[in-house]
Parts: structure tokens; C-alpha cells; sequence
């Protein structure tokens, strides 16, 4: 099996995600927690930039990436709910829409492709962004924040076009930057 650096900084980012939960759970400091997100947002805008450089994406490498930006993100959520008392309050009916449409769009993906989508939309990097700036402010500051709930909102729309975009590509593909450029592909 060969090494690639993508490979270690995906690798890096799928460590950084219970690590930050295990933290979390043991009351280490906001600082520290926000420290490690960092890292591991980091380690996924770098793998991204190699792999456009270096011409090396290939749909395994990007399906990898897609199932480890999932489980990073989802975890440091999770994290973020033990270390910030009431950093979800209010936003109960958003995390059900967002997960009902998550496990919607990747059981309609499974069943059509045989495998979620590897998208990396426009939407998708700017909900990375988002969340990593949401999470680390209620992680530096141990309160809640607005931001989180944008996030929230930006997320549905995200899996939303990407929904769309699954239904309307008829073999799976990786790297279709918005709907629009699905719709240009069929």
C-alpha cells in the first residue's frame, strides 16, 4: 500500500476527532479543544490543496476524504455538545432536519451509486469554514453562538444540493462543485 501525503493528512483529521471528544469528555480546556480543531481543519484545506497541485485525486482518495470530513465534523460536534453547555439549545428541530436529510440523501446515494457522493461542493467548503470559525469560538469562549446556527442552516442547504445533484447525475462521480455544474453534466 503506498503512503501519499493526502492519505497521512486524512489519517491525521479521522485521530483528531475522538481525540477532541475524548477531551472533551475529560474537561480539558476550550483552548486546547479549539487547538486540536484547528488542526485538524487545517490538515483537510492542505490535502485539498496537494492533491489539486500534485494532479493526484483519484475517486478513491476524494470517497475517503468525503467519509472523514463527515466523521471529523460530526465528532467535533459531538465534542463541542459535552464542553459548551447548551451549544445545540434552540437548534433541536435543525439537527433533526439535518440529519434526516443526511441519512435520506446517503441511503438514496447507496442505493443508486453503491456508495455515498464525494461532491467537495462550493457549499461544502464554505460550510468547513463556517463550522470550524462556529466551533472554535464556543470552544474558546465556552459559551454558545450564533454562528453555530448558521452553520446548522448552511449545512441543510448543502446536503440539499447535494440531494439534488444525486438525483440528477446517473453514474457517481467526485468533485462537481455546485448544482449547477451537475446539471451542466447531464
Amino acid at each position: 500500500m503506498e503512503v501519499s501525503v493526502p492519505g497521512l493528512l486524512m489519517a491525521f483529521r479521522a485521530i483528531c476527532a475522538p481525540a477532541m471528544f475524548v477531551l472533551a469528555c475529560f474537561e480539558f480546556s476550550g483552548p486546547l479543544l479549539a487547538a486540536v480543531l484547528a488542526a485538524g481543519f487545517a490538515s483537510d484545506v492542505a490535502d485539498a490543496q496537494i492533491v489539486r497541485r500534485t494532479g493526484t485525486a483519484t475517486p478513491a482518495l476524494r470517497y475517503a476524504d468525503t467519509l472523514v470530513d463527515t466523521v471529523f465534523y460530526a465528532t467535533a460536534a459531538a465534542a463541542m455538545a459535552v464542553a459548551v453547555p447548551g451549544a445545540f439549545a434552540g437548534a433541536g428541530l435543525l439537527l433533526v432536519a439535518l440529519i434526516t436529510i443526511h441519512v435520506s440523501r446517503a441511503t438514496f446515494e447507496l442505493t443508486k451509486y453503491g456508495r455515498v457522493a464525494s461532491y467537495h461542493m462550493w457549499s461544502a467548503k464554505a460550510l468547513g469554514v463556517l463550522l470550524a470559525v462556529a466551533m472554535a469560538w464556543s470552544f474558546l469562549t465556552g459559551r454558545p453562538n450564533a454562528l453555530v446556527t448558521c452553520a446548522l442552516w448552511l449545512a441543510i442547504a448543502n446536503e440539499l444540493e447535494g440531494f439534488a445533484a444525486s438525483a440528477i447525475l446517473p453514474a457517481w462521480r467526485p468533485d462537481v462543485p455546485s448544482l449547477l455544474h451537475a446539471l451542466r453534466m447531464t
